[in-house]
């Protein structure tokens, strides 16, 4: 029996640019830590190996203090790590690979060169990338790829397969088919965020700790267990994410109380400092009703890691007693009336109607916002 981790995509150092400010250092901690998680859901299992399959730093020049402590937390660990380069980390960064192997603890390995690792009656042959796009598959060196009898083959790639990858750049890089022609027992896969099944042999682990709401899965690794060579692959996802991404949905009707719908939506109270949420609202609702709802999500801001509203999906009906919320006479009411009757002109192109509407509620909501 040989039992392993399989994770990928940790991408330790990034920067998350693009979210709050005090949010950013408790992710970015979170991408260290995910190497504390897989460690204890290893030893927790009895797995004594976890295979990273590229990306476990997010740029070629991750800073000395960060590779330093991502390898202090691998030797802390009692168990085997194999690290492969991916694309964020390829080979190219010769500066970042000569620096972990002279501090390289006993029980992390580096899987640098295409050519197999031995431990305990399992051969890990390794495929890493060589640049960020090297444009072949990395994979093919495999099928020749001599081993002892009675070993169990297992393949450690970064890349896509077939017409998807994390960057989307839909190059079909790694035959889908690899293990069958290589005669792996199992193909441990990065690069896909999300955990997917390719076939029954070939699995992305998906990233432990989730970094977008690309995918709305929790962070999350693969317990492998292979019995024998040719035996089938035991794979089972395990929990290793701290913060939820999720994107949520929110339909409603015209009518419906935008407000309660949130709220019935929302986690519990404890559970909101780790979730970042989007909301997704869709549907029909009113002028008001649309206004309540952002003023809701504002106000419940605070209480999580993130909360954003995204209303691209929701229409808005308008109706002449609507526009007594902007003014009931004079150059507003008689804007309003203009802009209503232009986003309801048939006559007009979609872009033009979508034009009108957009301007009213911009207007409902100036006007709103000098009331409050």
């Amino acid at each position: 029996m040989f039992r392993f981790v399989h994770s990928s995509d940790l991408h330790i150092g990034k920067r998350f640019g693009n979210m709050p400010e005090e949010l950013r250092g408790r992710l970015r901690e979170a991408r260290h830590m995910a190497l504390e998680r897989l460690a204890r859901e290893a030893r927790a299992t009895g797995a004594g190996t976890i295979l990273l399959a590229g990306d476990s730093f997010d740029t070629e020049t991750p800073s000395p203090a960060m590779l330093r402590q991502a390898l202090s937390a691998m030797a802390g660990a009692p168990l085997r790590w194999i690290v492969l380069p991916g694309n964020h980390d390829s080979l190219l960064a010769d500066d970042l690979w000569a620096a972990a192997q002279g501090a390289l603890p006993d029980n992390v390995h580096l899987a640098l060169t295409p050519e197999p690792l031995l431990f305990d009656g399992a051969a890990i042959l390794s495929a890493p990338c060589t640049t960020r796009r090297p444009g072949r598959d990395l994979t093919e060196w495999m099928d020749d790829a001599a081993t002892a009898d009675g070993v169990i083959r297992i393949g450690l790639a970064h890349g896509p397969v077939q017409s998807f990858s994390e960057d989307g750049v839909g190059a079909d890089v790694i035959a889908p088919n690899r293990p069958a022609r290589a005669g792996l027992d199992y193909l441990a896969l990065g690069d896909w965020h999300g955990q997917m099944r390719i076939g029954e042999r070939c699995w992305y682990s998906g990233a432990p700790e989730p970094d977008r709401f690309k995918h709305d899965q929790p962070g999350r690794a693969l317990l492998v267990s292979i019995a024998a060579p040719g035996a089938p692959a035991d794979v089972a996802p395990i929990e290793t994410g701290s913060f939820d991404w999720r994107t949520v949905p929110l339909d409603l009707l015209s009518g419906d109380d935008a407000v309660a719908a949130l709220a019935r939506a929302l986690p519990a109270a404890a559970m909101r400092r780790h979730a970042l949420l989007r909301i997704s609202a869709s549907g029909r609702t009113s002028p008001a009703m649309r206004s309540a709802l952002e003023q809701a999500v504002a106000r419940e801001a605070p209480e999580f890691g993130l909360l954003e509203l995204d209303m691209d999906g929701l229409a808005t009906d308008c109706e002449a007693g609507d526009l007594d919320a902007i003014d009931r006479a004079g150059a507003l009411r008689q804007a309003a009336e203009a802009l209503l009757a232009e986003s309801n002109d048939e006559a007009r192109s979609s872009a033009e109607r979508e034009v009108a509407s957009s301007a009213l509620l911009r207007l409902f909501s100036y006007c709103e916002a000098l009331r409050a």
